[in-house]
């Protein structure tokens, strides 16, 4: 249920305008809603501030918009990660209210929240055109979380003047976001560069000795440059909840 929601319900009873009766209904399924296959935490925005995020890999299409319908009616904007082009026109169909974001692999239903419940901007930046993907599954968790996020794609290391081109990008953000794979050099340069927090995002970009991202990951990981965190390999949904987290306003 969406905190907002609550707060409503709450104040309607003590209002007068809902009876006990009406409000124990509504709250019954607080924690989680049983489906065939799936029991949907629709109790996790209350205690983290964040609606559950489907994972689409894994899932049929139909699972994947029965769990969204759900999280959906709880009041929340709900989103699904990792659908395929195939199984998302079947979400859709099945959805009609759902839009589907190609780059990221995404399936959100609901509004996009005003950019409001963060202290700033979060800056996502990623080292190849290849990596935009990743980049942009962080850059929607981020926004559906309430936060400003600023873009910055094909900086990396092999011209490394393109990101010192644009670097009042980088400085004006809270949090840096970067997504990087073939060698995962870039997360280096920023922390190195900027006093700014990075979540650094190994993508599985490259070929041969890359190993689908771990050299990339193990790179990372090996940083000599301080204040960086390490998530797992293309998880760029993992990087943009852990930047919203961080840049959240303290009565957000």
């Amino acid at each position: 249920m969406d905190p907002e929601r609550l707060r409503a319900l709450l104040q309607a009873v003590q209002a007068g305008d809902t009876s006990i009766a009406d409000a124990l209904r509504d709250l019954r399924e607080l924690p989680f809603r049983t489906l065939e296959f799936a029991r949907v935490d629709t109790h996790r925005h209350l205690r983290t501030g964040f609606p559950e995020v489907v994972l689409g890999q894994g899932k049929t299409p139909e699972q994947i918009a029965a769990i969204l319908a759900e999280l959906a009616s709880a009041g929340s904007t709900a989103m699904a990660t990792r659908v395929t082009p195939a199984a998302a026109e079947l979400v859709l169909a099945a959805v009609p209210a759902a839009r589907h974001l190609p780059v990221p692999r995404a399936i959100v239903l609901g509004p996009t929240p005003a950019p409001d419940r963060g202290r700033g901007a979060i800056a996502v930046v990623s080292a190849g055109t290849a990596d935009i993907p990743v980049a942009e599954e962080a850059a929607l968790t981020a926004e559906l979380a309430g936060n400003r996020v600023e873009r910055l794609f094909d900086v990396g290391v092999a011209g490394i003047h393109r990101l010192l081109a644009s670097r009042a990008v980088v400085e004006q953000a809270e949090v840096v976001i970067v997504v990087a794979g073939m060698e995962g050099a870039l997360p280096s340069v920023v922390a190195g560069l900027f006093a700014r927090p990075v979540i650094a995002v190994p993508t599985s970009v490259g070929y041969g000795a890359s190993l689908g991202g771990i050299a990339a990951l193990l790179s990372m990981l090996n940083s000599c440059a301080a204040g960086i965190a390490v998530v797992n390999i293309d998880n760029g949904f993992g990087a943009g909840q852990m930047a919203a987290m961080l840049n959240r306003k303290r009565d957000s």
